[in-house]
């Protein structure tokens, strides 16, 4: 038994009781709405809140651990050990990431099991991990963006000290780790936090009723935030986290809260003495999240890039559906390369109105931007879940993997992408609720239908198939097609790596040549110059030079180089004698 003070911010029920393995204890309330109590406790003594008359036993809205799931009691948790890696860490700005899901990621989709597949991440070259929402959520499977208790690890997965063991076994790989946070919105089922305080706004967005940022009593639920990021990287010492949708947090104070968030986190990167980065997705093509906040702007490290991916995307495999209909043509392409993003004051069709504001490449470096192919919503949030490995032919993956990880921005792969995995990755959940889980597959067929897809084809979410075939097979990598883009990832990503000329990330300093008819597009970075041929029949491309890599065989003319059909090349220009 050890003495231990149990705290809880309620400010709206007027007892709150704390019940501690069934026996209850009263806790003093204080006045900023915080009550309090120290009670002998034994190590990892189960517990929870009682508020008012309701006899139920709520989870802690900072509970460490919900060993049986986020409608229970919290249990008392404190790491098992102190991490053994000497990790110096690393900025993620200009990067490799690699995305992943861990329920998917293995067959047992666990942590521990995910520690068994990092040697193949190694091998690969890339430098971080950025795991995929991690916090307790409802049910036993699901993508992780329902979180209700932020703070927890969920269980499934192995709890807070499997994300430790994660952790430390990819620093002591010389790999990074960042983590998928959604400050956002709160998942439907387990969501007990308005019975505590006001922690949700009048502001709602596509996933729920937004959170409490810059209301009425608005700050405990800032610091209710931000200690959880901080708490992540102090914690179990993640090397940054992803901010999930940060358009959606409507911030109407002076000081917008990422911006003191960057700023608490760059406090704490001193204090540990080890970079740490945040990485924000948003949509709004809005520059001021990674501008310096010196300059007036948020300070964010980097933020995820839809242009580039639209652009890519659309440019290969030819679909216009949806929010790709502004994009599709080789001068699209070459304009979002040079520019960072396509719509920047620009009209969109899909929005019906003037999207984004330019970015200034002589002072903003494309490493601030995150270019990729594939993403979990870029895949599964389509009707199916395919993958580009469905549609695309191999010389096409080839083509896109060069246009993501050889131009100046910070690149991120999808988890499989790297051996053209044949498995979906599919939305995927288990509300216990059935009314919820209900609701959840119709609210999926009426979204594919307004996007044009047959609402037929898409997968029932709760059907633990649609689960099971998300999971990669560890099988493919060693042969075919697999083995082969295994090989050209392993490769380019090396090639990023040891070439000086590909770590120069400002766009002003490449040139970008393209041919719409032919179906060629060329960028230049210092001495060396892609050429990729997007059309199927062989092209000459007007450059040439020492060949560094290839995927087909370019033939090398006096004035030209011929590329075969959805191939590319690498060459470095030669000095004359």
């Amino acid at each position: 038994m050890a003495e231990h003070t149990f705290a809880v911010w309620a400010p709206r029920p007027e007892v709150v009781r704390l019940d501690v393995d069934a026996t209850l204890h009263p806790m003093r309330r204080e006045a900023d709405g915080w009550w309090r109590a120290t009670v002998d406790v034994e190590a990892g003594a189960r517990y929870g809140f009682v508020l008012d008359d309701d006899p139920t036993v709520l989870p802690d809205p900072r509970s460490a651990r919900q060993p049986d799931g986020v409608h229970a009691r919290s249990a008392l948790w404190s790491p098992a050990a102190a991490p053994v890696s000497d990790w110096a860490g690393r900025s993620a700005a200009g990067a490799v990431i690699y995305e992943l899901h861990v329920g998917t990621f293995t067959a047992a989709g666990t942590l521990d099991a995910a520690i068994d597949k990092l040697e193949h991440l190694v091998d690969l070259g890339v430098d971080f991990v950025e795991l995929m929402p991690v916090n307790a959520f409802a049910g036993t499977h699901g993508w992780g963006y329902d979180g209700v208790l932020w703070y927890a690890v969920h269980e499934p997965y192995g709890g807070p000290d499997a994300l430790l063991r994660f952790v430390d076994a990819c620093h002591g790989r010389d790999l990074g780790v960042l983590l998928d946070a959604v400050f956002n919105h709160l998942g439907p089922s387990g969501n007990y936090l308005p019975r505590f305080g006001p922690y949700l706004s009048s502001a709602s967005n596509p996933w729920g009723e937004g959170i409490n940022i810059a209301d009425a009593e608005s700050d405990e639920v800032r610091r209710y935030i931000i200690d959880c990021a901080l708490r992540w990287m102090r914690e179990f010492h993640i090397d940054g986290l992803r901010l999930d949708a940060v358009h959606a947090l409507v911030d109407t104070t002076a000081v917008h809260i990422l911006e003191e968030l960057s700023a608490e986190t760059d406090a704490l990167a001193a204090e540990l003495g080890r970079p740490l980065s945040l990485i924000a997705e948003s949509d709004r093509n809005d520059p001021r999240f990674i501008t310096p906040r010196a300059d007036g702007g948020y300070g964010m490290t980097a933020q995820w890039d839809d242009d580039i991916h639209h652009a890519l995307h659309t440019a290969v495999s030819g679909e216009r559906q949806g929010y790709y209909s502004d994009f599709g043509t080789l001068e699209v392409l070459a304009d979002t390369l040079k520019n960072g993003f396509y719509h920047a004051g620009t009209f969109s069709s899909f929005r019906k109105r003037r999207h984004g504001r330019p970015l200034d490449t002589a002072t903003i470096p494309g490493s601030r931007l995150l270019a990729y192919t594939s993403t979990h919503d870029q895949v599964g949030n389509r009707a199916i879940g395919d993958r580009p490995t469905a549609y695309l032919d191999d010389g096409q993956l080839a083509v896109s993997a060069a246009l993501a990880l050889l131009t100046p921005f910070t690149a991120m792969v999808f988890m499989g992408e790297e051996w053209a995995a044949g498995t979906p990755f599919q939305f995927f959940s288990s509300h216990p609720e059935p009314e919820l889980a209900e609701a959840t597959r119709q609210g999926r067929k009426a979204e594919f239908a307004e996007h044009g897809w047959d609402a037929d084809e898409v997968p029932d979410p709760q059907d633990p198939a649609t689960f099971a075939r998300s999971k990669l097979d560890w099988d493919e990598p060693a042969s075919g097609r697999h083995a082969a883009l295994l090989r050209l990832y392993r490769d380019l990503i090396a090639l990023r790596r040891t070439e000086p000329d590909l770590g120069d990330f400002w766009l002003d300093h490449m040139t970008v040549d393209y041919d719409e008819d032919a179906r060629w597009i060329a960028w230049r970075r210092g001495s060396l110059t892609t050429a990729c041929n997007l059309g199927a029949e062989p092209v000459d491309v007007p450059v040439r030079g020492e060949l560094v890599y290839a995927w087909g065989t370019p033939r090398i003319g006096e004035t030209a180089t011929e590329l075969d059909g959805h191939s590319f090349a690498v060459l470095r220009q030669v000095s004359p004698a």
